[in-house]
């Protein structure tokens, strides 16, 4: 039996009613067993400032950076916000450019996402696969997860959204059982 696959994820939400945040937890409850999935968070990421890089990358970076180094796999979900991907995650990502051997560089990584129109996070994914192909990291194209109407998918908890649609739930199985043998491909060539 092959070993487990280590994948960092992260939301691009720091809403405690993130409905990404649930769609990343309901990903993971359904990954298959070859997949152990690590959750990080992005909340304690300042600003970008080439000040505080001046006075020393913050901790909160280079914690995620070997995260995401020593994992076989990345998996970002991301909101949209104004037809791109929210603030906290670019600035999060152009932190993680900053460190000593940054981490995406042929990284196998997956995106999902969901918001409230029926398109989806279709324009944030494009613009975070902008971002990340240029950082060289390796984007699965498909299947894509792009979910659309989470206003019908999710109940909003009081600890936070939880997805309810089981149509929603089958696709992630799919997506997930192709995330590792997305990753898998890298670990294994």
């Amino acid at each position: 039996m092959d070993a487990k696959l280590r994948i960092t994820s992260m939301s691009g939400s720091l809403r405690v009613q993130s409905r990404n945040t649930a769609l990343l937890n309901a990903a993971i409850a359904v990954a298959p067993t070859t997949l152990e999935i690590e959750v990080c968070s992005i909340a304690d990421v300042p600003l970008y400032s080439q000040d505080i890089q001046n006075a020393g990358i913050p901790d909160a970076v280079l914690t995620l950076a070997d995260k995401i180094k020593t994992a076989d796999g990345l998996l970002i979900a991301t909101p949209e916000y104004n037809f791109s991907i929210p603030g906290v995650l670019k600035n999060t990502i152009d932190w993680l450019t900053r460190v000593p051997e940054p981490p995406f560089s042929q990284k196998p990584t997956a995106l999902m996402g969901t918001s409230v129109g029926r398109l989806g996070t279709i324009n944030a994914q494009t613009h975070l696969r902008h971002s990340l192909g240029a950082l060289n990291a390796s984007i699965m194209n498909q299947p894509m997860a792009i979910i659309g109407n989470s206003g019908e998918l999710f109940d909003d908890g009081e600890h936070g959204a939880v997805l309810h649609d089981d149509a929603t739930k089958e696709y992630l199985t799919g997506f997930m059982q192709a995330v590792a043998v997305w990753v898998r491909r890298f670990v294994d060539s």
